[in-house]
């Protein structure tokens, strides 16, 4: 294919990006192998503080000259999630005490909050400007759109109806990432729930490039070339690739995860709240299918991450969260560099 507006844009050789993992998962290897090769590698630091952002774009600027993404969730918190009031925090775990006791871990101490608030984040992106600065669940206040315009920041924003689309287009928001129910991870919903939000690739590809001015990159079940040109012929400029990705030796995943999305589990996927109070999509497992929500986001998250960190620690997958999307059976390939090169083979290299 001929070079598109998204690569363009984003001053890339190829118009693929590797989509942005949050919970620890993104790795600075993975986001420079990608960036590197061509294409836009990116990090997922919703759950990091200020300082550390700053930290964060200082080492990849030593891993790579070719631009990159910083990602960032906008809505920061669900009614009540970032201070949970102390009685709250006691019913909860209760709840959920089982799990600790299960794998032997002691009651956690109530924080001082239960996540990172997008406001102080922004400041941080905005003092280090990276290339790139893509989002999700939501849309930053036009200032913070205008501000980053005015230091060359490239603006990408995602939707996961045409709706949602619109009004990022509306917003004058650089590129717009669509994103079907396929995909791994959470569905980013912002102008209605997430559970009556459910377009799948094939349906919401077509509708959003047909209402939006701004170039559109496809996500959601793209794993191999097939889904790449079949992303391009419904009139996407680029796509955006999560599971293949993650699968890599070069991303932040563990073993145990790595393993899972390469194993016949991964056929298996479910959409859940469990994790963080949030809808996502992961591999089917016993915490997933006993466990229920019983505390809005991030609160809900900072419970089960110590549940998932521990569960990592014992090899314990049936209480770990699998990001996964509906493609993962398609996946071959352990490293990211080989990922990369099956995306771009003759027939639609750019010109």
């Amino acid at each position: 294919m001929k070079e598109t507006r998204v690569s363009k844009k984003l001053d890339i050789k190829y118009p693929i990006i590797q989509g942005p993992f949050g919970g620890g998962l993104s790795s600075t290897k993975l986001l420079a192998t990608v960036s590197n090769a061509g294409g836009l590698g990116s990090f997922g630091a919703h759950y990091l503080p200020p300082d550390e952002i700053k930290i964060l774009c200082r080492e990849i600027l030593t891993l790579t000259e070719k631009p990159f993404a910083i990602n960032l969730w906008v809505s920061d918190q669900d009614d009540n999630g970032l201070h949970m009031s102390r009685t709250d925090f006691e019913k909860t775990y209760v709840v959920l005490k089982p799990y600790f006791d299960e794998l032997n871990l002691p009651k956690p101490e109530y924080p001082s909050r239960f996540g990172e608030k997008f406001t102080e984040q922004i400041e941080a992106i905005l003092e280090v400007r990276p290339p790139v600065f893509s989002f999700v669940f939501g849309i930053p206040d036009v200032a913070i759109l205008a501000e980053c315009r005015r230091r060359n920041i490239i603006t990408m924003g995602t939707a996961i109806t045409p709706d949602e689309a619109m009004a990022l287009d509306e917003a004058g928001v650089d590129i717009i990432v669509a994103t079907g129910l396929e995909a791994g991870g959470h569905r980013v919903s912002f102008l209605k729930e997430a559970e009556k939000s459910l377009y799948g690739t094939l349906s919401l590809i077509p509708q959003t490039v047909d209402r939006v001015k701004a170039p559109v990159i496809a996500a959601g079940g793209i794993a191999d070339l097939r889904g790449v040109k079949a992303a391009l012929a419904l009139g996407a400029e680029g796509v955006q690739i999560g599971t293949a990705f993650l699968a890599t030796e070069e991303s932040n995943a563990s073993n145990l995860h790595r393993l899972k999305l390469f194993s016949p589990d991964a056929r298996h996927t479910g959409l859940t709240r469990v994790y963080s109070g949030r809808l996502a999509r992961g591999i089917e497992n016993r915490m997933m299918l006993e466990h229920e929500v019983h505390a809005p986001y991030p609160a809900q998250g900072w419970f089960t991450g110590i549940i998932k960190a521990e569960a990592t620690k014992q090899g314990r997958t049936d209480l770990m969260s699998l990001w996964c999307g509906q493609s993962a059976p398609l996946i071959k390939y352990h490293n990211a560099e080989e990922v990369f090169k099956s995306l771009i083979i003759e027939n639609i290299l750019v010109e």
